[in-house]
């Protein structure tokens, strides 16, 4: 698979839907969203690259990706 970054966001969410199924995303916070994607073995990006808007899209794709 190739690395991941923080724009990735649809890429992002399959690998989160598929490393977390027991995870609602429509509960979790931005917090732990973040700890979850710096956690993915192919996630590249770097933490302080990342922003509340970047992290809201990921978790509306990973919404749409669990529908």
């Amino acid at each position: 698979m190739a690395q991941l970054t923080w724009t990735d966001t649809t890429e992002i969410a399959i690998a989160l839907d598929e490393a977390h199924p027991e995870t609602d995303p429509t509960h979790i916070n931005f917090v732990d969203l973040m700890q979850k994607v710096l956690g993915l073995p192919d996630f590249t990006g770097a933490a302080d690259r990342c922003g509340e808007k970047i992290l809201e899209a990921i978790q509306m794709a990973w919404i749409d990706e669990r529908e």
